[in-house]
């Protein structure tokens, strides 16, 4: 099978070679500097006592120093797992999350036609740049003068020009032999909608060659002569070779130049990059004329932990980082994050560079904010907070923004940052206590949940639970034992969030093999085993309360098995949707605290225990813990210890 071009490349970005041998090796602790993605430890080929295996993340490759072995993660896994090319590309598309895309015949043909393709751009890169050098490009070359760019910088970037001529490249390519079909379709010319003769794309314009990770000129980008031009940059098309949202500009050298530095700076557009690295700020890409995505967010997390984002100091600078905030909060991960390099207004790091110097651009870096004071600069910009129901509606906004985080631990950092910032902003607006001149009954005044509250078992029982992990076991179990179900459940088991070690892939696997296992338990376990080995499936039938399971001690009615996966499934989306709710009130709690959270604290509760009433067995010790705990968050409710009475 032939894999369509990029696909090798796309799965290299998205997945981390120290995830993948980390599976097989320990690392030494002391040598390794996972920060900069640099690891060392005893080599999985051969025997050793010391840590002589290096791998470099950033770079995706590895070398032992003993028996040299070397490679990248598919020759990693070729070997430890003793299986072929195409199996290695399949085990590593599924941790990555990748579609393996579908048996082509016509594979070879694309990637027959991107090597034609990737041929002509690069004459086409030749041909703009011996038309800088000529006498119809002598307005670029003063324009790239002005800007501080000599003949090297030029050389180093490939900087060309496109003379304004409508056929000047399609002339020059047709009489070098190429079809003007090749021609259009790699972007450089445009066909009329009538069919006649195609004209060149770029016209007048500056000429930056866009170049792939592996070197490839991809795609052209354009800045206009023409101050009255109707597009000051334009780029090529989304061609076979080129996919805008997936590409950054000087990608292949900040590559190589973030692994050494550990950074990344990520500047608006093509200027910004070269001034950056001619002052030796190598390590830094732009996107291409449009926001940032989230493929090119993943990217450039394969060069860095937190690259830095340096926006232009204007008001458009500002709309981008907040557009950015948004897509990027969703995907945080623990040491994967972003910052933001504001310059000064009316300013772009060319000018700073050339107005401040480098240490002016260095100090801007060294200072850059962490994503929370943008995300709170975004939430509060132009509002004033001077009624209750303003404050409120800061507080639904930071909720549902908090709710974008999938991870778990950075969700509760950021509430517990916001919440600072919140405190800092309505200081002012809380002074001594003032006479209750309304008349009436004097109001309870909410304050601070008290430390007992905190720490009670209804406050602490937020995160995953051990039993979630058994639930989730027997979920997978009822599934192996009866892969009929599978198709029934599809969606419920696609939807479900795993957390047992190794569940996520033994889920995937299920999905994936059941619709041919034809509903043999056997077959089916077989199959997942060849595919991801037989270490998941040996832990979970290792697990106790699967064995003495009378559902899988032997075979029954399948309408039962159904009930009791349906049941399941009901059971562990309850108990987390309750745990939800808690733990959004607990943000609520180290805050003010009133009517409204113990309503919703009672709710939660009640949810949670008619959950787990159906579980645990009637009398012995888990009844009189759930009794005793059900008695004890009842008081709790009832009593309202966190809100202070004023007698």
């Amino acid at each position: 099978m032939s894999l369509p071009p990029g696909f090798l490349d796309e799965l290299r970005t998205r997945t981390s070679l120290a995830q993948v041998v980390g599976r097989k090796v320990t690392w030494d602790a002391r040598k390794s500097n996972p920060g900069k993605g640099d690891y060392w430890a005893p080599c999985p080929f051969h025997q050793e006592k010391t840590a002589s295996f290096h791998l470099d993340d950033r770079k995706g490759f590895y070398y032992c120093f003993g028996c040299h072995a070397k490679g990248d993660a598919l020759s990693f896994i070729r070997e430890t797992e003793n299986v072929g090319f195409m199996e290695a590309v399949e085990m590593l598309a599924r941790e990555a999350g990748l579609t393996m895309p579908a048996r082509d015949p016509q594979a070879q043909v694309k990637a027959d036609r991107a090597t034609e393709l990737a041929a002509v751009m690069e004459q086409a890169a030749r041909f703009y740049r011996l038309q800088l050098n000529t006498a119809q490009g002598s307005a670029a070359r003063d324009y790239l003068a002005g800007r501080g760019l000599d003949e090297a910088a030029g050389e180093r970037f490939g900087i060309g020009y496109a003379p304004d001529s409508r056929t000047a490249l399609t002339r020059a390519l047709g009489e070098a032999g190429l079809a003007s079909d090749l021609i259009v379709e790699a972007g450089l010319a445009i066909r009329p909608d009538d069919g006649g003769t195609p004209y060149d794309r770029f016209r007048g314009r500056i000429i930056f060659p866009i170049r792939d990770v592996r070197g490839r000129c991809i795609a052209f980008g354009g800045r206009a002569m023409d101050p009255n031009a109707r597009a000051k940059y334009l780029n090529s098309p989304e061609t076979l070779l080129f996919d805008k949202g997936r590409s950054l500009y000087n990608i292949g050298p900040a590559r190589e130049a973030a692994g050494k530095v550990g950074g990344l700076i990520v500047a608006e557009g093509y200027m910004d990059v070269i001034a950056l690295v001619r002052a030796g700020f190598e390590h830094a890409v732009a996107p291409l004329g449009t926001a940032i995505t989230e493929d090119q967010l993943h990217l450039m997390w394969r060069l860095a932990p937190e690259p830095v984002i340096a926006l232009d100091g204007d008001k458009a600078g500002l709309r981008a980082a907040m557009r950015l905030v948004d897509i990027a909060l969703p995907l945080l991960e623990p040491g994967r994050s972003l910052r933001f390099c504001l310059l000064p207004e009316g300013m772009d790091p060319d000018d700073l560079l050339r107005a401040r110097g480098i240490g002016a651009m260095q100090a801007l870096l060294d200072a850059a904010r962490p994503m929370v004071d943008l995300l709170w600069q975004k939430t509060i910009e132009g509002r004033v907070f001077d009624s209750p129901e303003r404050r409120a509606g800061l507080d639904a906004d930071l909720k549902a923004a908090l709710a974008t985080i999938r991870d778990g631990s950075i969700r509760g950092h950021y509430a517990e940052a916001l919440r600072e910032r919140r405190a800092a902003l309505f200081a002012p607006l809380r002074g001594p206590d003032r006479p209750f001149r309304g008349g009436g009954f004097r109001p309870i005044i909410p304050v601070a949940a008290t430390e007992g509250t905190r720490n009670s078992l209804l406050a602490r029982d937020t995160g995953a639970d051990s039993t979630d992990q058994l639930r989730e076991a027997m979920i997978l179990a009822l599934c192996l034992s009866y892969p009929a179900l599978v198709a029934k459940f599809e969606s419920a088991l696609e939807r479900l969030i795993l957390c047992g070690a190794g569940y996520d892939r033994l889920r995937t696997a299920i999905l994936s093999h059941a619709p041919v296992a034809g509903g043999n338990a056997g077959s089916l376990q077989r199959a997942i085993t060849e595919a991801i080995g037989p270490a998941v499936l040996e832990n979970l039938h290792a697990l106790r309360h699967l064995k003495v399971s009378p559902l899988l001690a032997r075979r029954v009615d399948e309408d039962m098995a159904a009930r009791a996966l349906a049941e399941e499934l009901a059971k562990l989306e309850t108990v987390r949707g309750a745990r939800s709710e808690i733990s959004e009130a607990m943000v609520d709690m180290t805050g003010l605290v009133d009517e409204g959270l113990t309503w919703r604290l009672q709710q939660a509760a009640e949810a949670k225990n008619r959950a787990l009433r159906t579980t645990l067995p009637e009398g012995g010790t888990e009844a009189e813990d759930r009794e005793s705990l059900s008695a004890f968050l009842q008081n709790l409710i009832d009593d309202q210890v966190w809100v202070k009475k004023k007698g």
